[in-house]
């Protein structure tokens, strides 16, 4: 009979072949899907939890108020004048009022479903955000006056993180289309000029601008997830990787069990 210690390895051999067996047969079946759940849905909530703990413990990144000074002494009136109008076209009036014609085109189009869709994904990160300033409660920074102060809370930022989830329900929507690169290159001109515009303007940090960018991937991406079809293919991958991994691990360990039971 085999030694306790010969009959642990060839335990923990076999796991481990079974797991990599498992995991090279959902890469293979699998890959699209899950890179989108990692890179559209993970990383991004990583991130931004990362994020929110470094500015709760340390009030932010040692390199937020250099950018600001940087963008600051670099400031022209043609600089002002856009900034100032990013800040107008994300503010609460302009901002609903388009998302509100882009749901009502929608339901007049008769798509219920992608109209549902575009609002939780809108309205769901505007919730968010709210939340996330009330919880973590950083102030503003205040090293000059700004054209455009703002009175709320600053983490995180809610122009840019609307301007992401804009950008990004949009480009979900259109991606079947031939709109789908153009739709992407807008969205992304707008996400990174709206949070350009709060940094330039002294109201945002630049963690604040990053945090939510990567709050709106985060939200959009995993209601993207949740609601299409990949939510019931996660659903059935996850089904068939425990059949597989119970099924090969069972069938490894019978046969080190009958090996070691077997005289020597």
């Amino acid at each position: 009979m085999k030694a306790p210690g010969k009959i642990f390895r060839s335990y923990v051999t076999s796991l481990l072949l079974s797991f990599w067996m498992v995991a090279r047969r959902v890469l293979r079946n699998h890959l699209g899907l899950l890179l989108g759940v990692v890179f559209g849905f993970l990383l991004p909530w990583l991130l931004f939890l990362k994020l929110a703990g470094e500015v709760w413990e340390h009030e932010g990144f040692r390199g937020d108020r250099m950018i600001l000074e940087w963008l600051h002494g670099h400031a022209t009136p043609g600089q002002d004048g856009v900034a100032l109008w990013f800040a107008l076209a994300g503010g609460p009036w302009v901002m609903p009022a388009l998302e509100g014609l882009l749901s009502l085109g929608l339901l007049l189009s008769r798509q219920r479903r992608a109209a549902l869709y575009f609002l939780l994904a809108v309205g769901g990160s505007g919730l968010l955000n709210l939340f996330a300033k009330v919880m973590v409660g950083r102030a503003r920074p205040a090293f000059w006056e700004s054209p455009a102060p703002e009175p709320s809370y600053s983490f995180p930022s809610g122009h840019a993180m609307a301007a992401a989830a804009l950008a990004a329900a949009i480009g979900i929507l259109l991606w079947n289309t031939r709109a789908r690169w153009l739709a992407v290159l807008l969205g992304m001109l707008w996400a990174l000029g709206m949070g350009w515009s709060r940094m330039y303007l002294g109201v945002h940090f630049p963690s604040d601008v990053l945090a939510g960018w990567l709050g709106s991937l985060g939200w959009v991406g995993g209601l993207h997830l949740l609601y299409s079809r990949y939510f019931v293919e996660l659903r059935r991958m996850w089904g068939e990787t425990r059949l597989y991994w119970y099924g090969q691990t069972a069938d490894r360990l019978e046969r080190k069990n009958t090996d070691s039971k077997a005289p020597a």
